[in-house]
């Protein structure tokens, strides 16, 4: 059986994207970091790791691949990660009931923000 191990993002400033991503996910080291690569782990509980490799890679626009992040306040989260240096990314096609909010970090990754809080 497969499992996803680890999601690979492809960073140009490694400390100040391993400084971003421990904060947003509270995730930590799993082994000393190298100068190029480091493996990001959950400090409590499950789920994948984070791997950050430090090498240029062009970004395609829109990402084919991206990480949604499931949030019980999502307001507050998508708050905690613009005060990290997470940035807002606008798209037309949004529709106006959608339950995420797009953000980039630092380099401009992007991923999602899905409201996974109690259904009213």
């Amino acid at each position: 059986m497969l499992r996803v191990g680890s999601i690979v993002i492809r960073v140009d400033d490694l400390t100040r994207q391993m400084t971003f991503w421990m904060a947003a996910l509270d995730y930590e080291p799993a082994y000393e970091p190298d100068d190029d690569f480091v493996l990001l782990k959950p400090r409590h509980g499950g789920g994948p790791n984070v791997s950050l490799d430090a090498h240029f890679s062009e970004a395609n626009i829109p990402p084919r691949i991206h990480l949604d992040l499931y949030a019980d306040d999502q307001a507050a989260e998508v708050r905690r990660l613009r005060a990290l240096g997470a940035t807002d990314v606008h798209w037309d096609n949004r529709p106006p009931d959608a339950d995420y909010v797009i953000l980039a970090d630092p380099e401009g990754n992007r991923f999602c923000v899905i409201d996974a809080g109690p259904r009213a």
